[in-house]
């Protein structure tokens, strides 16, 4: 149970470092750690609400998944099992919750500038001819 426990305690430490990042506004933008949906990706500014609003629920599945490693520790027989996958379902349930909650909030973010004088949608422009999309 010990390789279990420190699985539990490496995930909980990695969602209360990214909570923690995510609540101050330090968490730099990436793919791999906070919120990473692709409305949060798409600029700057929604990446840091995201993140901020999701703070609070990575910090929270933090703290049950180190108490889901506390007790597989500590705990004997059906305890040591049970308490880990409980411990683990929940807190991903809290990602989650926190995400979902992240994605109500930046959606009532302006959307991102378009590229192109048309969208970059030149099939269903009156301008067709003439479209071409804007230099990045």
């Amino acid at each position: 149970m010990f390789v279990v426990a420190l699985i539990l305690f490496v995930l909980a430490a990695i969602a209360v470092v990214t909570g923690v990042l995510g609540l101050t506004g330090k968490l730099p933008g990436n793919r791999y750690f906070g919120v990473h949906t692709e409305e949060a990706l798409r600029s700057e500014e929604a990446f840091v609400l995201a993140n901020r609003v999701a703070a609070p629920t990575s910090i929270g599945a933090g703290l049950l998944l180190a108490a889901g490693g506390v007790v597989a520790v500590a705990a004997s027989g059906i305890a040591a099992v049970v308490a880990p996958i409980v411990a683990l379902g929940i807190g991903f349930l809290t990602l989650g919750a926190g995400a979902n909650a992240a994605a109500q909030a930046i959606a009532g973010l302006a959307p991102a500038e378009e590229i192109g004088g048309c969208g970059s949608a030149c099939g269903s422009c009156s301008l067709r001819d003439a479209c071409e999309p804007a230099a990045r």
